[in-house]
């Protein structure tokens, strides 16, 4: 307690630099993936990623980053163990923050799209298994964690085979591909418009205190899903078809009609995404604001300070602005040649994973989901379609982000500890 209240300042001072750094580490990785599909396909400029990740990505994280204590508080750490020494857990925090975000860093120099859940989850379960004890970590959790680096990638790739295959059929191979393209596209703008707010008022709004029954939000969604097409109908009128000698079957019309759809799309990833992954940036922030300011009593249901969201948001931004560009290239163009109408496949098949692994309280990864989606429409147009050494660079660099933030945050408690103690 003595030590919390003699370097209470220094302990905000130095969460606020970490989580920026944090929070910039995943504007780089994480957003920069959310946005590598729609770039990718050339359907949005990097510029316009940018500027919708940075409208959609706040709005995600200002409705439903609010409560974001309690999953670090009781989720993988047991709490009891740390209400004797309070420090410990400003110390983890630190660490993990530090940790995770210096691990982004050397991820997205080298365009290796990471998971910063697991990045961060890497880092907690580190400090705590070394600075607590093996029994202080909840192993069934990290487990389960662990198991959706296997099922995300497989759900998502599947879902985008379908749906991929799907465009095919209706669209690609029928007499009149435009015409096709013109009657089908508002279903799949109503598809995104349904299955994103699904994701949202299923997953997201929980931490607002919007907690509806499962009919309310298919009521709501079905409803947004419909005022969503409308739009999408109305934008999609605007597409004229345009002859070019080397385009004879009109395909080229048809991805312009898909460059709408994946605006849509571009948009829902933004938001879903910060409406769940934003919380790994400013969780072990608001954790060690809220045992500092209660002079160390560790309350789990501490709600985040406003500015504590604005910080960041604003470092998630800089993150994509000065340094997504790589991770972009990676997903967007890296894995597989992404077109609009792909791209709406992998994007689209990636929120529907997310909706079902919230429905089962399955603890996924975005990064993961989205790599999987882009790996299935690959291989709905044959293995010869996908960049294998990428792929397997990508995994590698899944399979070691639990131990390199581990490792990196058992140092830095350590540090921690031999500095302030």
């Amino acid at each position: 307690m003595a030590i919390i209240a003699q370097h209470g300042e220094i302990f905000i001072i130095l969460a606020c630099l970490f989580g920026f750094f944090m929070a910039w580490g995943v504007g780089a990785n994480d957003v920069a993936n959310a946005m590598g599909t729609s770039v990718g396909s050339r359907a949005i400029t990097i510029k316009q990623a940018i500027i919708i990740a940075v409208v959609f990505e706040f709005l995600g994280a200002w409705l439903a980053g609010g409560e974001v204590t309690a999953t670090i508080r009781g989720g993988i750490i047991d709490p009891e163990l740390l209400d004797a020494d309070p420090q410990f857990l400003v110390y983890g925090m630190l660490s993990s923050l530090l940790a995770a975000a210096i691990w982004l860093l050397i991820a997205s120099a080298k365009g290796w799209p990471v998971s910063t859940t697991h990045s961060i989850v890497g880092a907690i379960v580190g400090f705590g298994a070394v600075g607590l004890g093996m029994e202080a970590v909840a192993w069934g959790k990290v487990g389960q964690i662990a198991s959706s680096w296997l099922i995300s990638p497989l759900l998502a790739g599947t879902f985008a085979f379908v749906l991929f295959k799907s465009v095919q059929h209706l669209i690609f191979e029928a007499r009149d591909p435009f015409s096709s393209a013109k009657r089908y596209v508002p279903f799949y703008v109503f598809l995104v418009g349904f299955i994103v707010a699904m994701v949202t008022f299923t997953k997201g709004l929980k931490h607002v205190g919007l907690d509806l029954s499962f009919a309310q939000s298919l009521l709501l969604s079905l409803l947004i899903g419909l005022l969503i097409m409308g739009v999408g109908i109305l934008m999609e009128r605007r597409v004229k078809y345009e002859q070019r000698a080397n385009d004879q079957f009109g395909y080229g019309n048809v991805e312009r009609v898909f460059g709408v759809l994946m605006i849509f799309t571009a948009c829902a990833m933004a938001f879903a995404h910060g409406s769940n992954d934003v919380a790994n940036a400013v969780g072990p922030l608001a954790a060690v604001i809220s045992v500092v300011r209660s002079d160390g009593v560790i309350d789990a249901a501490a709600l985040v300070p406003w500015w504590v969201l604005v910080l960041g948001g604003g470092g998630i931004v800089a993150g994509l602005v000065t340094y997504g560009h790589k991770v972009i290239a990676t997903v967007g163009t890296g894995i597989t040649e992404l077109t609009p109408s792909r791209g709406f496949a992998a994007t689209l098949a990636a929120a529907t994973t997310v909706v079902l692994a919230s429905g089962t309280g399955l603890p996924i990864s975005t990064t993961h989901t989205l790599v999987g989606a882009v790996l299935g429409v690959g291989l709905a147009r044959g293995m010869a379609a996908l960049n294998l050494r990428v792929i397997g660079t990508i995994v590698m660099s899944w399979l070691i982000t639990l131990p390199a933030g581990a490792g990196l945050a058992i140092l830095f408690f350590f540090t921690f500890k031999g500095i302030f103690s």
